[in-house]
């Protein structure tokens, strides 16, 4: 019996690590440079901190939570999400008494059971950034500017073109001046103003409930909020694209005076970071605890499913979950969808991840043990190795370094043994020297160092 992944979930190839090792290292390096700090929680969490803060009613909770009981009969579920197990270890750890600003991000595996599509799989990955403790319009647009940051620094750059205005159409701004990129730009309120919307909404869908998806006759009544976010092509919300269905009202004319002026704030530090946005009334994120900002990175190069990031504010989440009244923002970002618009890299940035510093070749039984006794000092110095295991034919033993990045070859054989040297080959360069045994470490570690 031959057995393969299981449906939703992908194997990662060593051919293909280098680019995720290149995403991750990224991350890191644009997270630091921002004073983000990184932390990792279990890949496991009791099923109830996802109800209560994303939302019994949500897709989410309803339809694709890996959930189960363990052998201690408690409920537990593995990560749908990142933000509300980043709060749960805020609140647990009491790390606000620490620092009343605290900026955190992760990098982890999530777990959604739902169909599998393009770069959409059951287990996937994530990179996101929380920033809790300040309710001020920069905090809003600083998270913006990481998520674009680590694009741009992977090769996907910044939206170009002018700021643009509430328009009943975003395709007439979508890829302007080329762009690859598109930020899409929302309030959802607060709980001041939020109930009002929910209530115009149901007044202006209640004649229209029988041209609604089945889903979105559900929320009707329970998340009205969320039929905005319906796809479904027979659903008469789900029909348009990002733009609320004309006849239907749009948040940003029930927010109130503090969130109007959140938002016009977040628009003009946008603004000065010179981050083009387009006004979406549409957007509002998939998950309950959103307040305020809301928004979307999405990419052309995506089809459909176009979304690379998304995030907002969640001022409510941390009191709901047991901790302080205290304001957040944030983002999370699919690292599959990423690989699929990011540039190749070239083999010259994943080096350290791929290639190998030096192959040793070898001819003879003799030669072979020197080598293996060499190559083993050289990695307690180190330097990456290999050798041949297969006794190979030296032409053979050539391709397998080449194939590997190998950057130096040293070749020993009977005779090269007998004088106690061998020939150090330059890949690059396909130059070479005889070489003594104790002097490979100072000649390949002093080439490296030169680059």
């Amino acid at each position: 019996m031959r057995f393969s992944a299981p449906k939703g979930t992908k194997d990662i190839l060593p051919e293909e690590v280098g680019r995720w090792i290149k995403v991750e290292e990224t991350v890191r390096e644009v997270m630091g440079r921002f004073n983000y700090r990184e932390i990792r929680t279990p890949t496991f969490e009791e099923t109830s901190l996802f109800t209560r803060s994303v939302g019994e009613e949500t897709d989410i909770v309803q339809k694709e939570m890996y959930t189960f009981e363990d052998r201690g009969h408690r409920s537990l579920t593995l990560l749908p999400e990142g933000t509300a197990p980043v709060v749960r270890a805020y609140i647990e750890h009491e790390m606000g008494k620490k620092s009343p600003h605290t900026k955190l991000f992760y990098i982890a595996r999530m777990y959604r059971q739902e169909n599998p599509q393009k770069g959409r799989f059951r287990q996937h990955s994530q990179f996101g950034a929380e920033a809790i403790g300040s309710s001020h319009p920069s905090q809003d647009a600083e998270i913006i500017q990481v998520a674009l940051s680590i694009y741009e620094n992977l090769g996907i750059h910044d939206p170009k073109g002018e700021h643009t205005q509430d328009r009943s159409s975003p395709l007439s701004t979508v890829g302007q001046a080329g762009s690859p990129l598109q930020l899409r730009l929302n309030s959802v309120g607060c709980s001041k103003c939020r109930p009002a919307y929910k209530e115009a909404l149901k007044k202006d869908l209640a004649s229209k409930l029988d041209r609604l998806c089945s889903d979105c006759q559900r929320r009707y009544e329970t998340n009205p909020l969320r039929i905005l976010d319906c796809k479904e092509k027979t659903c008469f919300v789900g029909q348009t694209f990002m733009s609320v269905p004309e006849g239907v009202a749009k948040i940003t004319d029930f927010l109130c005076g503090e969130c109007k002026e959140h938002f016009e704030g977040v628009k003009g530090y946008l603004k000065d970071l010179e981050i083009p946005f387009q006004l979406t009334p549409r957007l509002v994120r998939g998950l309950d605890y959103y307040t305020r900002t809301a928004f979307e990175i999405v990419s052309q190069k995506l089809g459909g499913q176009d979304s690379l990031a998304g995030g907002g504010r969640y001022d409510y989440l941390i009191e709901e979950l047991g901790g302080e009244p205290i304001p957040a923002v944030g983002f999370s970002a699919g690292i599959e969808r990423l690989l699929l618009v990011m540039p190749d890299t070239p083999q010259s940035a994943i080096r350290t991840s791929q290639s190998m510093d030096l192959f040793i070749a070898t001819l003879g039984e003799e030669p072979k043990r020197r080598g293996f006794i060499l190559m083993n000092h050289l990695r307690r110095q180190g330097l990456s190795c290999e050798m041949d295991f297969l006794n190979r034919s030296l032409k053979a033993q050539m391709r397998a370094a080449d194939k590997l990045q190998c950057r130096y070859v040293f070749i020993l054989g009977e005779e090269e043994l007998k004088k106690g040297k061998g020939i150090l080959r330059n890949m690059e360069t396909h130059e070479q020297e005889e070489v003594g045994l104790e002097e490979v470490e100072g000649r390949v570690g002093e080439r490296l160092s030169r680059g």
